[in-house]
């Protein structure tokens, strides 16, 4: 029996939905001082199950259902995974985390997996409204997540501070879709295309597509909106920060993709050099923020700005291989992002004990495999050759020189070379020895604790992911170029417009 279009096409979505509401009524009954482990074991299989569910819709090709709202096709399906591989690395690391401390953790495993359903909708849907809806589903859920501390004044004023100045983000993204409809008379992107290939461009659809990327610019954590990102990431809980700083991150940069390849791609003269400022900017405010943090959350939060940066200028190839490098690069900073925050998260534990670069002095003495691990991470963020790092930031320079933007190259290289003084100053403190004047019985290292099965399944996915992208990008090279054709493919259904003197690139490279 063949199942309708609409059903196969939202059943990564359906699945998450049933399992975090069959959590939330298992958590209801439960008593106070019972296990939730067994309840993130349920949420790990529901995530799990998704990746099974986009093999399966991988071979039907490309699904459309909704009246054409929702398309799932190979480029949908990529971000699918990742979304799904951070999710289950996100909950394994944190089924250890609240034992002992919190009675709600189911609560926090349905939120994770109703965060996904959000973020998978948001990377399927070509209708600007439907977007939306799933962006308020991700974030309703983040928010919350955010504050999952409680009685921890920071965990309350990150999110807060994150509902707020989200909500103001969440507003300019709806006034951009009001004014798009109001310059074409449609929500589809494919539509819009179509209604900005046949006429003269009109000011407001650009002004709608500005006010989208201030949205969206939220989101990802780009510069000038990322003033949220320091303070939310530093009161958020551990784990959840390596979830909210790559899972939202990469359905924002799949939206912006799909928007911007396959709804605006008469305006790429425009935006393109938009998204150069925006990308340069982030780049250079993230290492400089970085530079001056002592707090290790607060320095990985600018560096997440930073990279939000390396991953934009992708965008400004417009060409098959800045689509790949873009797809490429969100996934290999999952990897080491979520892989560093797993780290954080077992070093310091719910009370968060190690907070500045100092507390992690003579970490290796005391806990040698986390060192190790965070080291591999730490490497791979910096861009140091045999790790995801290098190659994802190789891929988008290639694409950015391809494209003729030398500067922003140039820009982009130091940098890089700035990063290395952070993320290498966290890394001498790790293996260096405590200091002198401790007494010799504190220099001793304590027992370390063990770190439980899952948590270690965690890191080693992590660690084998960002290596595995660093010693075999070959295959997931592939993957991305896979991806991204589906992605052009759409586009050559679309009208493009008339070439002029101004706007010489619209159309897509084949």
């Amino acid at each position: 029996m063949t199942l309708p279009a609409s059903i196969i096409a939202l059943l990564p979505e359906s699945v998450l939905t049933l399992t975090a509401i069959l959590i939330m009524l298992i958590e209801a009954v439960l008593k106070p001082a019972t296990s939730r482990k067994p309840l993130g074991w349920l949420a790990i299989a529901g995530a799990s199950a998704t990746g099974f569910i986009g093999y399966y819709q991988l071979r039907l090709g490309m699904i459309s259902a909704f009246s054409g709202s929702v398309q799932v096709d190979p480029f949908s399906i990529f971000f699918h995974l990742l979304i799904a591989a951070v999710v289950v690395a996100t909950l394994l690391g944190s089924l250890d985390y609240f034992q002992g401390h919190a009675s709600h953790a189911g609560e926090y495993f349905a939120l994770v997996l109703f965060g996904a359903v959000g973020m998978m909708l948001m990377t399927c849907s070509v209708d600007l409204l439907m977007v939306f809806i799933g962006l308020e589903i991700s974030s309703i859920s983040t928010y919350i997540l955010a504050g999952f501390r409680k009685g921890q004044p920071t965990s309350a004023e990150s999110s807060l501070k994150y509902f707020l100045l989200g909500s103001f983000a969440t507003a300019f993204f709806l006034y951009g879709i009001a004014l798009v409809y109001g310059a074409t008379g449609s929500t589809s992107i494919a539509a819009i295309a179509a209604a900005l290939g046949a006429s003269a461009t009109p000011h407001m659809a650009f002004l709608a597509l500005a006010m989208m990327l201030v949205g969206l610019g939220f989101k990802v954590s780009a510069a000038p909106f990322h003033l949220w990102t320091p303070d939310v990431y530093q009161g958020a809980p551990a784990p959840v920060v390596g979830f909210m700083s790559t899972a939202p991150k990469a359905a924002a940069f799949a939206v912006l993709l799909r928007v911007l390849f396959t709804g605006f791609p008469m305006m790429q003269h425009r935006w393109s050099l938009l998204l150069w400022g925006l990308a340069a900017l982030s780049m250079t405010i993230g290492n400089l923020g970085a530079l001056k943090q002592t707090d290790v959350k607060r320095m990985l939060a600018y560096s997440s700005i930073a990279h939000a940066g390396y991953l934009l200028a992708a965008f400004t190839a417009f060409t098959p291989a800045g689509i790949a490098a873009a797809c490429f690069y969100a996934a290999a900073y999952a990897a080491m992002n979520v892989g560093a925050f797993a780290v954080v998260t077992q070093a310091g534990g719910f009370n968060e004990a190690l907070r500045t670069v100092e507390d992690y002095r003579g970490l290796a003495l005391r806990r040698p495999l986390l060192a190790t691990l965070l080291s591999v991470f730490l490497l791979s963020l910096i861009g140091i050759p045999f790790t995801g790092g290098f190659f994802a930031k190789f891929y988008v320079f290639t694409a950015v020189l391809q494209a003729g933007h030398v500067w922003l190259a140039v820009i982009a290289l130091l940098n890089s070379g700035i990063a290395c003084f952070y993320y290498l100053r966290l890394l001498a403190s790790v293996y260096a020895r405590p200091e002198e004047a401790a007494t010799s019985t504190s220099q001793i290292p304590a027992p370390a604790p063990a770190i439980g099965v899952a948590a270690g399944l965690a890191l080693t996915l992590a660690a084998a992911a960002t290596l595995m992208l660093g010693v075999l990008p070959g295959r997931f090279l592939h993957l991305a170029n896979f991806a991204s054709s589906s992605l052009r493919a759409t586009y050559a259904t679309t009208p493009c417009a008339t070439p002029s003197a101004d706007s010489r690139h619209a159309c897509l490279p084949q």
